[in-house]
């Protein structure tokens, strides 16, 4: 991530950090998801949290710096990789984490939140894009696998192919407004797939 990207101190597990750090997380997503970025504040948030203010804005400092943190943490606790041997079914199991992610009502609507914020703050595109280099980091292996295995052409753009998974998703979130359910999902991979196999994502200089 860029300058926007908090980094987290060390944490002591179960120490009075680590629980401060997680209530005020989990407030500050509960005002993403409730009312957007536009009414997220630190000291609201302190409030919601339970803990001092000169607490939050001394670890946090800036909305930005809030939500930058709130996305590391988001992607640290996401899932691992699915690895099958088969990239349909590593991909169809992206996809399908993506799906729940989404249709989750507070996720949903918190992800909306953000990334309609990122559209006019550049400290908040930041940290968004953070949050997605970090999970399509995650998943690259499964694509870089599969042509080791020969199922797709080397060359091909493994970010590329991981983003053609999520990307449809994401549009029925933000723009049709469609119900996300478990076909469409499969269908997302299973169309990266098809493209990745044809050679729609290879890097430039390779044929």
């Amino acid at each position: 991530m860029g300058s926007g990207r908090v980094q987290p101190r060390a944490l002591r597990p179960g120490g009075r950090t680590t629980r401060v750090r997680a209530q005020v997380l989990q407030a500050a997503g509960d005002v993403l998801a409730e009312q957007g970025f536009t009414h997220l504040d630190l000291a609201d948030v302190a409030r919601r949290a339970g803990v001092g203010k000169t607490t939050v804005y001394r670890r946090w400092g800036t909305v930005a710096g809030l939500v930058a943190d709130l996305l590391i943490d988001m992607a640290e606790q996401s899932l691992p990789r699915t690895e099958t041997g088969i990239l349909l079914d590593d991909l169809k199991a992206n996809a399908q984490l993506v799906r729940r992610t989404l249709a989750d009502a507070r996720q949903g609507s918190l992800f909306k939140s953000i990334i309609a914020a990122a559209m006019c703050d550049a400290r908040a595109a930041s940290a968004m894009h953070g949050f997605y280099d970090t999970r399509i980091a995650e998943w690259v292996p499964c694509v870089q696998q599969a042509i080791e295995r020969g199922e797709v052409p080397q060359g091909t753009d493994t970010h590329k192919v991981i983003r053609a998974v999520s990307a449809p998703l994401y549009y029925h979130l933000l723009v049709t407004g469609d119900s996300i359910d478990e076909t469409m999902a499969d269908q997302a991979a299973q169309a990266a797939v098809i493209a990745a196999r044809a050679g729609v994502y290879m890097r430039p200089g390779h044929s």
